[in-house]
C-alpha cells in the first residue's frame, strides 16, 4: 500500500497528517487492523470481500492517475524538447520554396511549438549537409523555371497569344512546320467532313446498334476529388444500352463518364465504330490505330481536370460541344504539378490562398463544335468540360514522331 493511500486512510479516519516516522507506525498498525478485519471469521465473507475490493479500487485509481500524470508530463517534455519528423520535412519544404524564416517560425509557434526550439531547429536545418545538397538542386530547378517564365513573357508579345487559330485546308508540310514542330495548338475545321460518324453517331444510334456490348466507364466520380488519379477505383462494367440511358436521362453531371482510359475501342463488340471514321493520311497513320484512338462519351457537365498529355494528340468532336481551357507548358511552375500529369488546382473553383502562383496563369478558351478537331501539342495543359451530351475521340497515331519520355513527379507534401 503506497504512502498516498496511507495518508488518505488517516484523513478518512479523522486523523491529522503525522510526521513520516509516526505515520509509518500508524500505517503498520492500520495494516495489522485491516488484516485482522479481513481474517475475522465473525465478519461475513461478503463484507470482508467488499472491504478488500474497496482497498484495491483506491489503489488502482491512484495508480491510473499517477500513470496519466506521468504520461502527460512526458508528452509535455517531448513537445518542448523535440520536433517531429513531419515538422522537419515541412520546414525543409518551406525553406526550399524560399518562404521567409519569419513566416516559418510564426507558423510553428501558432501550432504550439516553442519559438526558441523552432529557431534552433531551423538553424540546424540550414547547416545540414543533406539540406545543402537539396538546396543546390532546388537552385537548378529554379533556373529552369525562370527560363520558362521568360519564354512565356516573350510569347505574350504575339498578337495571337490569347486565342487559338482556326484553320482549314492545312497541308502536311504546313502542319508539321507551323504547328507540330513548334508545339503550337490549332483548331482544324474541315478534317471530319467525310466521316460517316458525323451523321450516324448519337446516343440513340449507340443504343440501337451496340447496346448489348459490354463497356467500361468511370463511375461515382463525385465522391473523389482526385477521380482521375484514382481512376482504377472508379471502374464499372455495364451494357452500353444501360449507359446510354444514364447519359440521356440523368441530366448534367460529372458523376459518370466513358473516358479514354476505359479502352472501349479494344472490345470486339464496339470496335467496329472505327469503320465510321476516316483517318486523314496527311497527318495520321491508318495502320496504327490500336490503342491510339480513344472514345469519350458522356453527359453535359463532365470534366476532365487540368492535366497534360505525354504525346501530341488531336481531339475530334463528333456530337455535342466541349469547352477546352488550355495553358501553355511554359506556365508549368505555376500549376502545382505534384502527382503524375495532373495539376492540384481545380480550374472550376481555384483556391488562390492555397495555390497563389496560379494567379499568374493565363488560360486560353475555345469551344469545339461538332465536326471540328483541336491539335493539342505535347505538354500543353488543358481542362475539358462537356457543355451538353458529347461524343468525341482523341487520336495520337500521327505519321510524325510521337513518343517521348517524361519524368513525372510523385510528391506528397506534408499538410500540418
Amino acid at each position: 500500500m503506497n504512502i498516498i493511500i496511507q495518508q488518505k486512510l488517516a484523513k478518512n479516519l479523522g486523523m491529522e497528517i503525522l510526521p513520516k516516522e509516526k505515520l509509518q507506525h500508524l500505517v503498520d498498525k492500520s495494516v495489522e487492523t485491516l488484516e485482522m478485519v479481513l481474517n475475522n471469521q465473525n465478519i461475513s465473507e461478503q463484507e470482508r470481500a467488499k472491504i478488500a475490493a474497496r482497498i484495491l479500487e483506491i489503489e488502482n485509481q491512484r495508480s491510473s492517475k499517477n500513470s496519466f500524470q506521468s504520461d502527460h508530463k512526458l508528452l509535455n517534455k517531448q513537445n518542448q524538447s523535440e520536433i517531429s519528423d513531419d515538422w522537419k520535412q515541412w520546414m525543409a519544404e518551406s525553406k526550399l520554396c524560399n518562404y521567409p524564416d519569419t513566416s516559418i517560425i510564426q507558423e510553428m509557434v501558432k501550432r504550439g511549438i516553442d519559438e526558441q526550439l523552432a529557431i534552433a531547429e531551423l538553424n540546424h536545418l540550414t547547416t545540414n549537409p543533406y539540406f545543402k545538397a537539396s538546396n543546390s538542386m532546388a537552385q537548378l530547378l529554379r533556373k529552369l523555371e525562370s527560363m520558362l517564365e521568360v519564354r512565356h513573357q516573350i510569347s505574350q508579345l504575339s498578337p495571337n497569344s490569347s486565342y487559338i487559330e482556326r484553320r482549314s485546308h492545312i497541308s502536311k508540310e504546313e502542319f508539321l512546320a507551323k504547328y507540330y514542330a513548334t508545339n503550337t495548338p490549332v483548331v482544324i475545321t474541315d478534317m471530319m467532313t467525310e466521316w460517316q460518324a458525323m451523321s450516324l453517331w448519337t446516343p440513340e444510334y449507340f443504343k440501337t446498334n451496340y447496346g448489348d456490348a459490354d463497356v467500361e466507364i468511370q463511375n461515382n466520380r463525385n465522391s473523389d476529388k482526385q477521380y482521375e488519379i484514382n481512376k482504377a477505383r472508379h471502374k464499372r462494367e455495364l451494357k452500353l444500352s444501360e449507359y446510354v440511358d444514364m447519359v440521356v436521362n440523368g441530366g448534367d453531371t460529372n458523376n459518370y463518364y466513358m473516358v479514354a482510359s476505359n479502352r472501349n475501342f479494344q472490345r470486339d463488340k464496339i470496335k467496329n465504330l472505327l469503320d465510321d471514321i476516316n483517318v486523314y493520311p496527311d497527318f495520321l497513320d491508318s495502320s496504327n490505330t490500336k490503342g491510339q484512338i480513344k472514345l469519350w462519351f458522356g453527359p453535359g457537365g463532365t470534366i476532365t481536370p487540368v492535366h497534360h498529355d505525354q504525346t501530341n494528340l488531336i481531339g475530334a468532336q463528333v456530337y455535342g460541344r466541349k469547352l477546352w481551357r488550355i495553358i501553355s507548358p511554359d506556365q508549368t511552375p505555376f500549376l502545382y504539378n505534384y502527382q503524375t500529369v495532373f495539376s492540384q488546382v481545380d480550374l472550376e473553383n481555384p483556391d488562390y490562398y492555397k495555390y497563389p502562383l496560379f494567379k499568374k496563369v493565363k488560360i486560353i478558351e475555345v469551344i469545339l463544335e461538332p465536326g471540328e478537331m483541336i491539335f493539342i501539342p505535347i505538354g500543353w495543359w488543358h481542362q475539358v468540360k462537356s457543355l451538353n451530351i458529347s461524343i468525341s475521340l482523341s487520336l495520337m497515331n500521327f505519321i510524325f514522331p510521337n513518343y517521348y519520355k517524361y519524368q513525372n513527379p510523385s510528391i506528397r507534401l506534408k499538410q500540418l
